[in-house]
């Protein structure tokens, strides 16, 4: 391979039926450029029964890196992205996931852009990766630890023993590299294991495979844990551009981390960390490789240590903080998923209805009694990860739990249960911000992309709840999203009641897909500041209100790769990406039989069309000629309206009308032609 910048240049591959490994080249796929679209490409080459279900040994998981792994891209330098059929989704089907923290930087250092998990061993395993080593382990004293007892266990072996801190030799070889750094291990803890569909592959103390269920696809493969360490340097087109980039951006849009205060709204790089630290105990933040957002926390006793977000507020009845903390910590632990996070509330929800309970129609003795104690959640948390009593059927997922219990259709037609789309938790209120609920029906699962939430949620809703002036006009925030996307017409970001069904709407969830899939999943930029469009620091200094966004991301692009790319062409890969993804969840299986993903799965749950919304959610809208800001409350989608747009958007995205299906023409025109060949010999190319 000719140096390729950006790339460490090879591919790992683990057969774990025979416990051997190899290399491939990473050239054939850079076209891809890395993370989700190298492993999309990855996946679909080396699955070769893409129906099989998602503990099969024959489903197979890939990890990859992005070029700017490593390097230092705020907010872009540690994702790693994971794809495979997950067990979370509903159905099950080719899905992803991400982590950030140490590995994907450690991966590269390793040697390796990604790594294919094929098979399953005979007998629980671990692979010990050190630069061009690859070792296969017994896992049976590691096997039914938790996750934060198995790293360490792998730390100290993999160091020697050495002190943190501290220099070691990585092999006892000459010149075989030395370091002071910890390795990067992922693992599963007892959820994995049980092969609950709730669980997740964990790293350090709270980067976690969230939403995917691929903890256990490592259980259903014997797989307790990877580690990789490594010596190797990444290759950089332009140090001296990229380092000058990343100063420039923090300068302009980031924040001095100990000052403790952050300027602005939760849209600009930094601030997670104090949005969400309400304890009185004193913290550090703490942020992934490389990036200066810092959105995580320590604490001095390490419990609760790398909380955020919804995981960090999975427990709060009690209203002590130190159990709040204690029950993130116990979800990493024993490796389950945080954003299941309404389950302990509709259970109780349950037993209040006198549904659930002791000899009621769902039958269990969870302690109802001691609700909003930390004793009850970690009882609940316990049973699930060891599939105990009713903790078997929650370790499913609370949708299938729910459909067991012959509740599904009921409690998700009134919102007692809500959960819109694939399964999965609520995330924003999709009757109004439609960009998340539509990108997420279209695709394989909740996006989880916060880059216009932030833009236009975050920035309003205080001044918007308390009577203030927002500090960006309605007109000039859609004006401004309209310039930074590239879309250009601000009705593209028109919330109304009917700005969400028109053809400029179309466009916009066109961008909104390429966009998540080129710059946020296959280079790991954090949907947490990207895409960045408000910066209110930059507004004090400047008079602006405009972010880093799309300048930025194509020069740091350029500076890492020494690539040419065109934020117009980003786009149009990232559509290539999404595309291909289309046509594996067309070969994949369907809900009921083996017909593949169809436009009548396309649908949300009754609450969204029949419920109208009652919590504020404000958004920008253009009615009776005027910019606005609507609290969208009252709301609900209509089905006739959504499935026009659907229409609408389908022949937009090059699909076929009727199914939603790709079409040969649409696929070629993308350079997917393998693609359209494998899909008309399953009788499922659209026409």
């Amino acid at each position: 391979m000719t140096e390729r910048y950006g790339y460490a240049g090879k591919i790992l591959i683990v057969n774990l039926d025979d416990r051997t490994s190899e290399t491939i080249d990473t050239d054939p796929y850079i076209e891809w450029v890395g993370g989700h679209g190298m492993a999309s490409k990855l996946f679909w080459d080396f699955c070769e029964d893409k129906t099989v279900e998602a503990v099969d040994p024959k489903n197979v998981l890939v990890f990859a890196t992005t070029p700017f792994s490593g390097a230092v891209v705020p907010a872009a330098s540690a994702r790693c992205e994971f794809t495979g059929i997950s067990p979370f989704s509903l159905p099950e089907w080719y899905n992803r996931s991400s982590m950030g923290g140490r590995l994907a930087g450690m991966m590269k250092e390793a040697g390796y852009d990604a790594c294919v998990v094929r098979g399953k061993a005979d007998a629980p395993v671990w692979i010990n990766v050190v630069n061009d080593r690859v070792e296969f382990n017994d896992a049976a004293d590691l096997w039914g630890l938790d996750a934060f007892e198995c790293q360490e266990r792998i730390w100290d072996e993999v160091t020697h023993g050495t002190p943190p801190g501290s220099w070691y030799e990585l092999t006892k070889a000459r010149d075989g590299g030395r370091t002071t750094q910890r390795p990067s291990v992922i693992c599963i803890g007892p959820a994995g294991e049980n092969l609950a569909r709730v669980s997740c592959i964990v790293h350090d103390a709270g980067h976690v495979t969230g939403q995917s269920g691929f903890g256990a696809v490592f259980g259903a493969k014997n797989l307790k844990a990877m580690s990789f360490i490594g010596s190797k340097s990444i290759p950089i087109a332009d140090p001296a551009a990229l380092v000058r980039l990343r100063l420039e951006v923090q300068e302009k849009f980031g924040y001095d981390i100990d000052a403790g205060k952050v300027p602005g709204a939760p849209g600009s790089p930094g601030a997670a960390a104090t949005v969400l630290d309400t304890s009185p105990t004193v913290s550090r933040a703490e942020g992934c490789r490389g990036c200066f957002k810092n959105c995580r926390n320590l604490y001095p006793g390490g419990v609760g240590n790398e909380l955020t977000c919804s995981a960090g507020l999975y427990f709060t009845a009690s209203g002590k903080i130190d159990e709040q903390l204690a029950a993130y910590s116990l979800l990493s632990k024993l490796g389950l998923n945080g954003y299941e996070i309404d389950m302990p509330v509709y259970l109780h929800n349950l037993y209040k209805m006198g549904v659930m309970g002791k000899g009621k129609d769902i039958d269990t003795d969870l302690p109802f009694e001691q609700y909003g104690t930390y004793a009850f959640i970690e009882e609940l948390l316990m049973r699930i990860a060891y599939r105990r009593e009713i903790g078997d059927d929650l370790a499913e997922g609370i949708a299938r739990a729910a459909q067991k219990w012959g509740r599904w259709d009921e409690d998700t037609s009134t919102g007692l249960l809500a959960r819109p789309n694939w399964g999965y938790c609520e995330h924003n209120e999709p009757r109004a911000e439609v960009e998340w609920s539509y990108g997420s029906i279209f695709s394989e699962r909740d996006i989880n992309e916060h880059g216009v939430h932030n833009a236009v949620y975050n920035t309003s809703i205080m001044a918007v709840l308390t009577g203030a002036e927002p500090p960006i006009s309605a007109e000039d925030m859609a004006e401004q999203l309209a310039d930074q996307s590239g879309l250009g017409d601000p009705l593209c970001f028109d919330w109304s009641e009917e700005g969400i069904y028109t053809d400029a709407r179309v466009r916009e969830i066109h961008w909104n897909r390429a966009y998540g899939r080129f710059w946020l999943q296959s280079l790991g930029m954090c949907d947490w500041v990207w895409p960045n469009f408000v910066s209110r620091k930059h507004t004090a200094e400047t008079g602006s209100t405009y972010g880093a966004t799309p300048e930025y991301e194509v020069k740091f692009f350029q500076a890492v790769t020494g690539r040419d790319l065109s934020y117009e062409e980003s786009i149009e890969l990232g559509h290539k990406f999404w595309v291909l993804d289309r046509a594996i969840w067309v070969l994949d299986r369907a809900i009921w039989a083996l017909e593949g993903r169809h436009r009548d799965q396309e649908v949300f749950t009754n609450y969204v069309y029949d419920v109208k919304t009652t919590k504020p959610f404000p958004l920008v809208v253009h009615e009776d000629g005027k910019w606005s800001y609507s609290l969208c409350q009252g709301r609900t989608l209509d089905r006739g309206k959504f499935e026009d747009f659907k229409s609408r958007f389908y022949v937009h995205e090059g699909f076929e009308e009727s199914t939603g299906r790709p079409t040969r023409a649409g696929l070629e025109t993308l350079g997917l032609g393998f693609a359209a060949d494998a899909l008309e010999a399953a009788g499922k190319l659209g026409s």
